[in-house]
């Protein structure tokens, strides 16, 4: 098999089949003619180095051009395969359809705590008609006392078996159940003032432990017995202090 000058064996015995190169022994193709097309051969010199390919416009070294591989001899282009763009470790991904408009989630709220059926609440109160029987006892010694111009109502779940009424004390840790000494703060109410006791078969009784002015329920002006159970119904009041009215309910 022939070999070209570059060293290429080579089927064809005018051009390297390889490098484009004349072969050894070829006579070399002829000159143009005046006014005629050139041939379809290499030019400028057997390396064509003087011809730019017009495929990339890479300087000729042979048949084929070393930069896009065009084939001077035939004119055929190379052809050209778009790439698949691809990152590593990144799988192609399928075309997917637009996604739905995500549905806002539910706001939470808390729920309402309502009263268990067949329990009590104490609904806390400032009770300008007992405040006003107060005075009339004390006479002028009532005269520093002021009804609040803003005491909004308080409602307490009586649970568990004692449910103590009064005021905080900080320096002994206590706190009661129905806490009195939040504003509008009671001047007239013990820090343990009565307790609301329940009883088996779900009713409560009332024990003033030794107040300092006494209780009294439903608008009498006889406080009740200290240490002795008063049974308590619904809709009952309990009057404590200078103007608290504490009213019963079953639920």
């Amino acid at each position: 098999m022939p070999t070209c000058p570059n060293g290429h064996s080579s089927v064809a015995d005018d051009y390297c089949d390889v490098c484009g190169d004349l072969m050894a022994g070829a006579a070399p193709a002829p000159a143009p003619t005046p006014g005629g097309d050139p041939p379809a051969g290499p030019s400028g010199g057997p390396d064509g180095g003087d011809e730019p390919c017009p495929a990339c416009a890479a300087p000729r070294t042979g048949r084929f051009c070393e930069t896009c591989g065009y084939d001077f001899e035939t004119g055929n282009r190379p052809a050209v395969s778009r790439p698949t763009l691809q990152f590593p470790g990144v799988p192609a991904q399928p075309q997917q359809q637009a996604a739905a408009p995500a549905v806002p989630a539910p706001i939470y709220q808390r729920p309402v705590q309502r009263p268990a059926p067949g329990g009590w609440s104490a609904v806390v109160s400032a009770d300008r008609e007992y405040f006003e029987t107060v005075l009339a006892d004390l006479g002028p010694d009532g005269a520093s006392l002021k009804f609040p111009p803003f005491a909004p109502q308080r409602r307490y779940m009586l649970v568990g078996r004692q449910v103590r009424i009064g005021r905080r004390s900080a320096s002994r840790g206590f706190v009661p159940e129905i806490d009195l000494s939040t504003p509008p703060e009671d001047p007239g109410v013990s820090h343990i003032h009565a307790v609301l006791m329940a009883r088996p078969d779900g009713t409560w009784v009332l024990v003033d432990p030794g107040s300092t002015n006494g209780t009294t329920i439903n608008g009498s002006t006889e406080p009740i017995p200290f240490n002795e159970e008063v049974p308590v119904h619904d809709g009952d009041r309990i009057h404590v202090g200078a103007w608290t009215t504490i009213t019963l309910r079953k639920e």
